[in-house]
Formats: C-alpha cells, sequence, structure tokens
C-alpha cells in the first residue's frame, strides 16, 4: 500500500505535541504517543501505521519489514524516521531486534546486491536503534560506531531536529582529510566545506568574524574562508582543500600558513558545544574530540543528487544504506555527553534551614556548569536514607509573572504552591526550581512580547512561533543531575508534561509514578491550558473547567 503520510500509535494517550529541543520550533506539530503507563518502560513491539491506499481509503496496519518496506511512507524527520526504523526492527523477521543499515563503505562505492537485487544487511548504528531507550533517536550505540568510525578516517552522517535544520551532515576528521574523502564530499554535498575550530584557536590563527554583525538565522559563526599556502595552487582541489583542512588541524601551523580568502570556510564552535548549541558545528569538533583526534571537524550539508536540494529523510537514510555510512544524530550525541560529563556543581554540601509556610525545607544551590545559571533544590526529609524508596519530585521551571506576582495567565504559581504543600505533607520530596526557563525558555521579555500577541487572538504556541520562537526550548538533563547529586534514584514525578518524563530519563534515575498536578482554572488562562493540552501534550484534567459561556477576553490593561 503506497503511504502518504504515517503517524504512530501505541497503547494509551495520544497527543498532538511540539519535540522539546533548545531549538527553533517549526509551525507544525508531530503526532506523538504518551507512555501509558508512566513507569519508563514503553514497549518496542511493532507500532502501528495509519495510511491512504489507492483507493482512498485509510488503513491501519503493522509496519512491514525493511525489505518489504525500506523507507516508503518513512517521515521526512529524523526523530520520527528513527522510531519508525525501531519499529521496523522490531518486527525484523531476524528476530534479533536489527534493522538493516550499512557501516561505513569506500568513498562512493555502491553496496552490492544479493541475487535478488536486494542490498545485503549490515550490522550498523541503525541495528541498535531497535533496541534504544526512550529518549534516543539512532541510540547509544551510533554515537559509539560514529567515535569509531571517525577513528577510521571515515565519514559519519550526523541529522539534526527537524524543528531546528532538518538536514544531516557529512563529518569526518579534519586530520583525516585526503583528497579522495574531500571528493566525495564536493560530489554528495553543497560543496561549501566548512571547518569547526574553537575559538582559541581562532585567535591563534588571526581569523576573525567573517562580517561584525551576524544576520544568520541560526547564528552560525563564520570566519574569514582560508587556503593552505605551502603546496598548492588555487585552492579549490579536492587535493588543495584536503591540505588546508589537514593544516587548520595541525598545531603547529601558524597565521602565515594561509591565505585570504580562500575556499575553507572556518567556523567558530561555541564554548560547551551541543550542550550549549546544538547545532552541526558543535557536532563535528565535540565528534572529534570524544574520538581522541584533533579537535577540528569537517562539516558540509548533504543534497540530494535529484534535483540539489538539501536531503531529508529518507534520502539520508538511503544515501547512508548505500554508502555504509555510519548515521547519527546530534540528540544522540547530547544525550550521550550529558550522561557521562557532569554539567552542575552544588555551592555548599550542606543545605540551609528555609522555613516556608508550608514548612520547613533545607535549600541546595547549584552553578551550571555550561551557563553559570543557578538553580534551587529544597528538600523534605532525610534523602541519605531512603536507598530505592520513591521519593516526591517536582521540577519546576522559573516563572517570575506567575511565581513572583501571582498572574493569572499561567498556572505556573499555583503549581508551585501545590508542590510544595504536598510535599511538606509527605514529609519526603524535593522540589527543584530551575532558573534560566521563563516563558518555557525564551526569556521574560520575550514573553511579555508573546503576551501582546495572544491578546490579539493568538495561543501560546502561535505566539512564539510568530515571533520565530521555540515553542519550548526547555532541557532537564541539568535538573536530572541535580536530583541524581541529592541521593534520588526512584521517584514519583508531579508533572502534567510529557517531556518532562522523556527529559529526566537516564541518569539512573527511574520514574515510577506520575503524580498529577492539579490546578483549577480561570476564566484568564483556561484558554492557555487548552492549547497546552490541545498542542503540547499536556495531561490536564479540564472537566471542571470554568464554563465556557463564562469566557471573556481580557487586556493587560484590564488586569
Amino acid at each position: 500500500m503506497k503511504l502518504r503520510q504515517a503517524a504512530f500509535l501505541s497503547p494509551g494517550l495520544v497527543g498532538s505535541v511540539q519535540r522539546p529541543v533548545g531549538r527553533r520550533q517549526s509551525t507544525s506539530t508531530v503526532r506523538r504517543a504518551v507512555p501509558p503507563n508512566w513507569f519508563g518502560e514503553r514497549s518496542h513491539r511493532p507500532r502501528a501505521f495509519i495510511g491512504r491506499g489507492a483507493d482512498g481509503w485509510r488503513r491501519a496496519g503493522a509496519l512491514s519489514t525493511p525489505r518489504q518496506q525500506g523507507t516508503a511512507g518513512m517521515p521526512d524527520s529524523p526523530i520520527l524516521h528513527a522510531r519508525a526504523l525501531r519499529a521496523q526492527a522490531a518486527a525484523s523477521p531476524e528476530g534479533n531486534g536489527h534493522a538493516a543499515v550499512p557501516w561505513v563503505n569506500a568513498f562512493d562505492a555502491p553496496v552490492p546486491a544479493t541475487a535478488n537485487g536486494e542490498r545485503p544487511d549490515v550490522p550498523s548504528v541503525h541495528g541498535s536503534v531497535a533496541a534504544a531507550p526512550d529518549g534516543w533517536c539512532f541510540g547509544e550505540q551510533s554515537v559509539l560506531d560514529a567515535l569509531e568510525a571517525l577513528r577510521r578516517g571515515e565519514f559519519i552522517l550526523v541529522t539534526d531536529d527537524e524543528d531546528r535544520e532538518n538536514e544531516g551532515d557529512l563529518i569526518i576528521a579534519a586530520e583525516k582529510a585526503t583528497p579522495q574523502s574531500i571528493a566525495f564530499m564536493v560530489r554528495h554535498t553543497s560543496g561549501v566545506i566548512c571547518v569547526s575550530l574553537e575559538e582559541s584557536r581562532l585567535e591563534e590563527l588571526r581569523l576573525a568574524q567573517m562580517v561584525p554583525n551576524n544576520e544568520d538565522p541560526k547564528r552560525t559563526s563564520f570566519t574569514v574562508s582560508v587556503d593552505y599556502r605551502h603546496g598548492t595552487t588555487t585552492g579549490i582541489s579536492a587535493a588543495d582543500r584536503s591540505a588546508t583542512l589537514r593544516a587548520l588541524a595541525d598545531p603547529a601551523s601558524k597565521p602565515s600558513d594561509f591565505t585570504r580568502p580562500g575556499h575553507i570556510f572556518p567556523l567558530r564552535y561555541a564554548t560547551g558545544g551541543v550542550l550549549k548549541r546544538a547545532g552541526h558545528t558543535e557536532a563535528s569538533l565535540d565528534f572529534c574530540r570524544l574520538a581522541g583526534l584533533a579537535p577540528v571537524g569537517v562539516l558540509c550539508e548533504l543534497v540530494d543528487d535529484a534535483d540539489g536540494n538539501t536531503a531529508r529523510m529518507p534520502q539520508l537514510q538511503e544515501f547512508a544504506r548505500r554508502h555504509r555510512i555510519v548515521m547519527t544524530s546530534i540528540a544522540d550525541l547530547v544525550r550521550y555527553r550529558r550522561q557521562r560529563e557532569k554539567l552542575v556543581r552544588r555551592v555548599e554540601p550542606q543545605g540551609a534551614r528555609m522555613p516556608t509556610k508550608y514548612g520547613a525545607f533545607a535549600a541546595y544551590a547549584y552553578v551550571s556548569e555550561l551557563d553559570g545559571c543557578e538553580h534551587l533544590a529544597l528538600v523534605k526529609g532525610d534523602l541519605s536514607t531512603v536507598g530505592d524508596e520513591p521519593v516526591l519530585v517536582r521540577v519546576h521551571s522559573e516563572c517570575c509573572t506567575g511565581d513572583v506576582f501571582g498572574s493569572l495567565r499561567c498556572d505556573c504559581g499555583v503549581q508551585l504552591q501545590f508542590a510544595m504543600e504536598l510535599i511538606a505533607k509527605e514529609g519526603l520530596g524535593v522540589l527543584l526550581y530551575l532558573r534560566g526557563q521563563e516563558g518555557r525558555g525564551i526569556g521574560l521579555s520575550h514573553k511579555i512580547r508573546a503576551y501582546t500577541l495572544q491578546d490579539a487572538g493568538r495561543d501560546t504556541v502561535e505566539a512564539n512561533q510568530d515571533l520565530g520562537l521555540p515553542v519550548d526550548s526547555r532541557e532537564y538533563g541539568i535538573g536530572a543531575q541535580i536530583l541524581a547529586d541529592l541521593g534520588v534514584r526512584n521517584m514519583r514525578l508531579m508533572t502534567n508534561n510529557p517531556q518532562k518524563y522523556t527529559g529526566l530519563g537516564g541518569y539512573h534515575l527511574r520514574i515510577v509514578e506520575r503524580v498529577p498536578v492539579r490546578v483549577q482554572p480561570n476564566q484568564w488562562n483556561i484558554r492557555y491550558l487548552r492549547t497546552k493540552k490541545a498542542k503540547l501534550g499536556h495531561l490536564i484534567d479540564l472537566e471542571d473547567e470554568v464554563d465556557k459561556e463564562k469566557e471573556v477576553e481580557v487586556e493587560i490593561r484590564d488586569l
């Protein structure tokens, strides 16, 4: 059956939600299944698909195996595509949970066909997708395989999120660049070959910003372009460009070794890498560093041979299959680093006593090693004695308007009070207050700008999108590390937001129960709550909502 669309379903609630990623969101939403039991053990059995057949009728059925379906009907996004691959792998006739995906191949060498004309299955990163825990895109093994490929001097194909650039970049270590590899890159990409370097190295080489005012939508930080001065001709050939790349990776190179402008485009790496800015610039250098190579990564966007446009899923998947290139994602690299690197520091080992109207808490301050942002944990009871006992936890995003000034436009302040009161009654729990997440991550001033658009009729999602801002850019990895540092292992998580469920995964934390946060809607926030439920997938019970007939339009001046 030829599919025009595919949506993936599983038992439980299904909502229309935005992918979180700390990056720009598109105007579209994606259908995502909410875990039916909230116990962190999502089934990996084949999901169903819904599609429209040649006769026009909508039908549902099991996903076919990779050999039966290949990439037909696959979603045009790395994350959804990876989920489809995982479902395919679970239905694999081999029964081993591995889908057919390739290793790295010699440049441009086609994968040999079998007697029936199909390409053989080769174990590779996508084989690990089937077993990838929730929250991964292609799986942890895909990152490990990518690191091994770079050490061998091979390419890797790295995708970013559908709501950022939705593209795949060929990446290779600069010190491993050869005329053959660069010729392959030029043939299959846009040809604008970039190289990621740390700021300190750019300063050593006296490579200044290309323009004083960067107007690039993704803030890609270009410097002046360069060519290697010695033993090269025009600088444009694959041999000349590979020589320039190797020279940039050589710590002995000096500013005088390069001519300006040239045919290689250095990019300024953001300190902190993909944990600070989840772009291909940072991913290429992070991969090289983790592979034990010189921290200089070569990258260029893959294009579709058919029309020259940027390649999307499933073209990226087919390209990786044909050329046996390891495929992974920036999202997987972010998760890999977060699980292995200490990102927060406790300011004082002993908590300070903080009396509140709900009782006394122990207050612990934490500082992010990435951006210096300070966070606060209020602890009730002695966590050192709980062991594996589930702890009641609320991870609360900073909301100045709601938490401090009692704004009725949102439910944040009420949720905060609800959580503190419930933790105090339980006698054991943690309220984690994450700062720097005002307005779902857009900041206070942008939040007020979005309010003005909402006063004109836009909802909370549309207002962010109209401003060119993410719908929800919050990350919860820092929060997970703070909870782990406090000694929490198993938790009963107070939330209505499925993003927090997946964002707090890993770090040896286990969510054993979701505790709903029940708040009473009012006439000023009822539309906001309905939008969160309909468009962001929040699990909000609005049966007792304010009578729709009593809803009123309220201007900020009337508050």
